[in-house]
C-alpha cells in the first residue's frame, strides 16, 4: 500500500489540503527553476555573445516541445494519475540544470535550458496541477488552487534571490547545479503523496459527502445548462465546439503576455537604469504578490464568477505593459511598483481559474486530454511572447512594438474567456442554489 493510501484514512478530512500543500511546494520549487532563466539570461549574453533572440528562443523552444506533449501529457494523468507525471518532471528538469554547466554551443543551451528544463517545469507545473488539483474539491475549487499556485511565489521570494546571490558569488553554472539537486530532494518524494482523484484513495471530493438526490445519488446545484453538462466530453467532440476553440484563443493571449514579460523584464529594467540586483528584486516581488492575489481572487471567483477573474488578471497584465514602455521613458521607483503590483498582484491571479474553467465546461472522465490539447495554445503562447519580443527588440532596437501587442493580447483573452461563458454551464458555489 503507498503512503497515500495509509495517510487517508487518518485525515479524511484534510487529506485535500495535504495535496494541495504538496503542489505548494512543487510549485515553488519548479516555476522558480524555470523563471530563474532571467535571471540566466545577463551573464549568458555577456558570456557568448549570442544573440538576444537567440537566448530567449531557448525558452520558447522548451515550451514548444511542451506544447507537442502536452495532449499525451493530459492523456497519462487521465490513465495513470499525476505521481508518474511529476516524477519525469522532476528527472527531466534535474538533468537539464545539472547538464547546464557544460554548455558551450547553442544547441548545447537548447537543449538543456531550453528542453529538459522547460520540458520538465511544465511536467511539474501549472499544466499537471490544473489537471487533478480541480478534483479534490468542488465548493472552494478557485480557492484552493490559489492557495497551491501560491506556491510560486513563496518559492521565488526565497529562491530567486539565492539563485541570483549563486550566480554573482560562485557564477552561473554552480547556481544551475544547485537548482538542480534541489528539484531532485524536494519534489521527488512529496510526489508520492498525489493521487489524481480523492475517490482513488477511498475520499470525495471537499472532504464530504455532497447534497444527494433521491436513491442517494448525487445531485448538482450548480449545472446551468444540463444538456451541455449531460455530454459525455471526448477530445473529439470538446474541439467541434466554438467553446473549445474560444479557450484556446483566450489562453494563447494572455500566456504570451505572461512570458514576455517575464523573460525579458530583467534585462529589460536593467537597460533602462535600474542595478542587476534591483532586476532579480522586482523579479521576486512579482511572485511574492502573487500570493494574495491568487488567494484573494481565486476565492473571489468562487462567489462571482471565472469570467470576472480572468478578466482582472488580464487587466492587470495590460496595466503592467503600459508601465513598462513608461519606465522606459521616465524610470522612477514609482513606476516600478505599479509594474510589479499589477502583475503579480493581479496578473498571476489567472492561474487560480484557468483549471476550474476548463473542468466547468467540459467537466469528465476525459477532462485530462482536452485540458492537455489546450495546454497546446497556453504553451504555444508561452513560446511566441519572448521569441516575439526578443526578436522585435533585435529588429528595432526597443521592446515598444512587442510590448504594445502584448497588451492589445490581454484583451483579446478577457474577451474571448467571456464568449466561451463558464457560467452559461455552471455557476460557480457562491452562486449555486442547493
Amino acid at each position: 500500500m503507498n503512503l497515500a493510501r495509509r495517510l487517508a484514512p487518518l485525515l479524511p478530512f484534510y487529506y485535500g489540503w495535504v495535496v494541495i500543500a504538496v503542489a505548494f511546494v512543487t510549485m515553488g520549487v519548479a516555476i522558480s527553476a524555470r523563471t530563474a532563466f532571467s535571471l540566466l539570461l545577463p551573464p549568458l549574453l555577456d558570456e557568448f555573445g549570442w544573440e538576444r533572440g537567440m537566448v530567449a528562443g531557448a525558452f520558447s523552444f522548451g515550451f514548444l516541445v511542451s506544447a507537442v506533449l502536452s495532449p499525451f501529457v493530459g492523456r497519462a494523468v487521465d490513465r495513470n494519475g499525476p505521481r508518474i507525471v511529476v516524477g519525469m518532471g522532476v528527472a527531466m528538469m534535474a538533468a537539464g540544470l545539472l547538464l547546464a554547466p557544460m554548455i558551450s554551443a547553442p544547441w548545447h543551451f537548447y537543449g538543456t535550458l531550453g528542453v529538459l528544463v522547460g520540458v520538465g517545469a511544465n511536467l511539474m507545473g501549472f499544466t499537471v496541477q490544473s489537471l487533478y488539483l480541480p478534483n479534490w474539491f468542488i465548493r472552494r475549487r478557485a480557492t484552493a488552487i490559489g492557495v497551491a499556485f501560491a506556491g510560486v511565489g513563496a518559492g521565488a521570494v526565497v529562491l530567486l534571490p539565492w539563485f541570483q546571490l549563486g550566480v554573482e558569488r560562485d557564477g552561473w553554472r554552480a547556481a544551475c547545479q544547485a537548482m538542480g539537486f534541489l528539484v531532485l530532494v524536494v519534489i521527488g518524494p512529496l510526489a508520492l503523496l498525489v493521487h489524481r482523484r480523492p475517490e482513488d484513495i477511498g475520499l470525495l471530493a471537499d472532504g464530504a459527502p455532497h447534497v444527494t438526490g433521491p436513491g442517494g445519488k448525487r445531485r448538482t446545484s450548480h449545472v446551468v445548462d444540463p444538456a451541455w453538462a449531460s455530454i459525455d466530453w471526448t477530445l473529439a467532440r470538446a474541439v467541434r465546439t466554438s467553446r473549445f476553440w474560444w479557450l484556446a484563443l483566450g489562453y494563447f493571449c494572455v500566456l504570451f503576455a505572461w512570458y514576455a514579460v517575464q523573460v525579458h523584464q530583467t534585462k529589460y529594467l536593467v537597460e533602462v537604469g535600474f542595478s542587476p540586483a534591483v532586476g532579480a528584486w522586482a523579479l521576486g516581488i512579482v511572485a511574492v504578490v502573487a500570493i494574495p492575489g491568487q488567494v484573494a481572487l481565486g476565492a473571489l471567483s468562487d462567489r462571482v464568477g471565472r469570467e470576472w477573474v480572468w478578466s482582472v488578471g488580464c487587466l492587470g497584465f495590460a496595466i503592467c505593459y503600459a508601465t513598462l514602455i513608461a519606465l522606459g521613458r521616465s524610470p522612477s521607483p514609482g513606476l516600478l511598483w505599479v509594474m510589479v503590483l499589477s502583475q503579480g498582484l493581479l496578473g498571476y491571479a489567472l492561474t487560480s481559474v484557468m483549471g476550474p474553467i476548463v473542468l466547468e465546461i467540459f467537466e469528465g472522465p476525459h477532462f485530462g486530454i482536452i485540458f492537455g490539447t489546450l495546454n497546446v495554445a497556453m504553451i504555444a503562447g508561452g513560446a511566441a511572447g519572448p521569441w516575439v519580443a526578443g526578436t522585435v527588440h533585435d529588429v528595432t532596437g526597443s521592446y515598444d512594438l512587442a510590448f504594445a501587442l502584448a497588451g492589445v493580447l490581454c484583451a483579446v483573452s478577457a474577451a474571448a474567456i467571456w464568449i466561451a461563458a463558464p457560467r452559461r454551464i455552471r455557476q460557480v458555489p457562491g452562486q449555486a442554489t442547493v
